[in-house]
């Protein structure tokens, strides 16, 4: 199979360009400069385009198999997926796999979620088959922490207390290919879920347990958090994170025992253990 990949480069698309790969399916994918990757991997198929230019993405979608759609967060997420999935229907792709996002009653006035709405909405319309998945927070996030937990003793996301089923960006991806490469998904929308709560003081304590030193919780002021945030990220960005830590805080993002039954049914094995992850992180982060 053929399939197209876009966000092919970023956290979880790379890791399911690897999985597809691993299990001998042709990868195409979509990148605003193909120079970049090219020398990378020379058994992937990169295509240059934008999906803000009209023209100059089109041909990507040609004699594709599937596509699995991966906005990146942008103040034209939802123009850029619903271009996305337009194209893909004119070119008569039959499959399609959204990476969302969990849709909590409580949590979809938050911008960057809000804004999936118009681009599931667009693929359930498209005729398309389509699969849906909605991973938790990613452990993986926490890479962009590695200094403030290392050098300064500090994890500084404001999750709050009430905790989250935080998932592997690994187990995102192995269930992405499962819908893409296997049949029986279609028409369904799949949560992803890690298996412990995680609150703030949870996870800085796995970090200090691994690291071999105090890593304590930032706290949940999220003025404060905004403005450190500020002077590392766009203002827009920045306002979107703030509200959706306050949701956190507020009611969490939990799996319920009814997600975690159908999340098997796309996984097919048991998701990876937050302890296992910052083991293997933190170790990889003092190698260099």
């Amino acid at each position: 199979m053929k399939i197209l990949v876009i966000g092919g480069t970023g956290t979880v698309g790379s890791q399911l360009v690897s999985e597809l790969l691993s299990r001998k399916a042709s990868v195409r994918i979509l990148t605003r400069d193909s120079s970049k990757y090219q020398h990378m991997n020379r058994t992937i198929d990169w295509v240059q385009g934008d999906l803000e230019v009209p023209g100059s993405f089109e041909k990507a979608f040609e004699q594709v198999d599937a596509v699995f759609l991966l906005n990146g967060l942008a103040q034209t997420e939802t123009s850029q997926g619903i271009i996305a999935v337009d194209a893909a229907r004119k070119a008569g792709v039959p499959k399609i796999v959204y990476l969302s996002v969990p849709m909590h009653a409580h949590m979809t006035h938050i911008p960057h979620i809000k804004s999936k709405i118009g681009v599931e909405e667009a693929i359930k319309q498209s005729g398309m088959k389509y699969t849906i998945i909605r991973p938790n927070n990613f452990f993986q996030n926490d890479n962009w922490f590695r200094e403030a937990i290392l050098q300064y003793g500090i994890y500084p996301q404001p999750l709050g207390s009430v905790g989250l089923n935080r998932v592997d960006v690994g187990d995102i991806a192995y269930a992405a290919a499962n819908a893409l490469l296997m049949g029986g998904y279609e028409g369904k929308e799949y949560p992803l879920n890690g298996p412990e709560v995680l609150t703030g003081e949870a996870i800085a304590e796995a970090y200090s347990r691994h690291a071999g030193t105090a890593v304590r919780y930032a706290g949940d002021n999220l003025d404060a958090w905004y403005q450190q945030a500020v002077t590392t990220m766009p203002e827009w960005l920045a306002q979107d994170f703030q509200v959706m830590y306050a949701a956190f805080q507020k009611f969490g993002c939990l799996g319920t025992e009814q997600d975690f039954i159908r999340q098997q049914e796309l996984l097919q094995r048991e998701p990876r253990s937050f302890d296992a992850f910052v083991s293997e992180t933190v170790a990889r982060w003092k190698m260099g």
